[in-house]
């Protein structure tokens, strides 16, 4: 069944993605002068890194290595370039559509990009390589966002927290030494006393992960109370049980469809993610079996990688549910898309009595390349 389901997502992904690439590749095609040298090397470019990705994944597969890396680097940017290509050409066809039925456009006759139109490829190339290479950049450095939730009544002495919250970290390729240890020195200089990893730790497959030993670096993470996590969409792609156990294996508490007590009035419940039975996981418990033995007095953190599921964590007394998954779109326009699709994208927000947040991830899936919103841990100092 994961199998037949696995083919079937990746039948409608690669269609997708070779509709789109055609559809780009046939407008700028038709920029350049047949059996030119320039048709030519735009021909095979852009083939070539069309391909990329997926080349670079199925090689992951086969030989892990420095050629896998590089298809999959390249293929990775190519999947933000063609997003803001596609945006461009797209426009472009809206305008010289609609000057078919009002002409204003008349004034661009003779012109010398209509006698070179091969320029305004490349100039539409250019400006998309600087924009990716921006994203990246701001993509590549954690900001922390800190957040005050007071909760405490006046009828009962109160204590204090501090929660380190990172989630879609996804480590792999794309994601290495470099930049996970740039977020676990952002996280150890908050000096939190409890560090949250709310799904999506790693990025699909182990191998990679392994190789560059991350469970080591993310293992290096300093705080009193430990770090605890728990499944994400990805977990699940790649295995949940073999991802579970290597993040383990290096301090982390996974919670499974859990509970744990940080103290008497401090619990977290980690919750298995809610499409983990697509890829071969079994139907999640039910939240109330979950809490069932969590004294009614305590604070109840729920981690639960997408954020879907706020009815049921509020009909059962939980006080903050944490999540991440949407990425907030990760590049500009999509956050439209994760904002309907989701109840919250990003950023704080209430639900009745229970306090919710959204992370945009610390990490990246896909393109290493963010726009439109930035990377971030989030730094939670909660009194209770």
């Amino acid at each position: 069944m994961r199998v037949i389901q696995f083919i079937i997502f990746f039948s409608i992904v690669l269609t997708v993605h070779l509709l789109v690439n055609y559809y780009i590749f046939i407008r700028g095609l038709r920029t350049f002068e047949q059996g030119s040298l320039l048709r030519q090397l735009y021909t095979i470019g852009f083939w070539t890194l069309a391909a990329s990705f997926f080349l670079g994944r199925t090689l992951e597969k086969i030989y892990l290595s420095h050629l896998s890396d590089l298809f999959t680097w390249a293929g990775s940017f190519w999947l933000a370039a063609m997003l803001y290509l596609f945006l461009a050409v797209f426009i472009i066809d809206l305008l010289r559509l609609g000057n078919l039925a009002v002409p204003v456009l008349e004034w661009t006759k003779n012109t010398f990009i209509q006698t070179h139109p091969h320029y305004l490829t490349i100039g539409i190339a250019s400006a998309t390589f600087l924009l990716v290479l921006a994203g990246h950049i701001n993509a590549i450095y954690p900001r922390v966002k800190t957040l005050e939730i007071n909760a405490a009544t006046p009828d009962r002495p109160y204590d204090s927290i501090r929660i380190a919250l990172a989630t879609d970290i996804h480590l792999g390729t794309i994601v290495g030494p470099k930049r996970v240890n740039r977020i676990v020195s952002r996280i150890n200089a908050q000096q939190p006393d409890l560090v949250l990893l709310a799904g999506d730790i790693v990025d699909e497959d182990l191998a990679p992960v392994i190789r560059q030993n991350l469970g080591q670096i993310l293992g290096s993470i300093k705080a009193p109370l430990g770090v605890i996590g728990s499944t994400g969409n990805h977990e699940y792609i790649g295995g949940a049980d073999e991802a579970t156990a290597y993040l383990e294996s290096h301090g982390i508490v996974m919670l499974r469809d859990s509970a744990k007590a940080v103290n008497d009035r401090l619990w977290i419940v980690g919750r298995n993610d809610i499409e983990g039975m697509r890829f071969g996981g079994g139907q999640r418990k039910p939240l109330t079996d979950i809490v069932r033995s969590i004294p009614n007095d305590a604070f109840t953190i729920v981690l639960d990688h997408q954020p879907r599921a706020y009815a049921e964590a509020s009909e059962n007394g939980v006080n903050l549910i944490l999540s991440g998954h949407t990425h907030h779109g990760q590049m500009w326009p999509l956050n439209y898309i994760t904002s309907a699709m989701f109840p919250l994208s990003w950023g704080y927000g209430k639900f009745g009595e229970m306090h919710a947040y959204v992370s945009s991830g610390a990490g990246s899936w896909g393109p290493p390349v963010r726009i439109g919103n930035v990377p971030e841990i989030v730094v939670i100092d909660l009194r209770y």
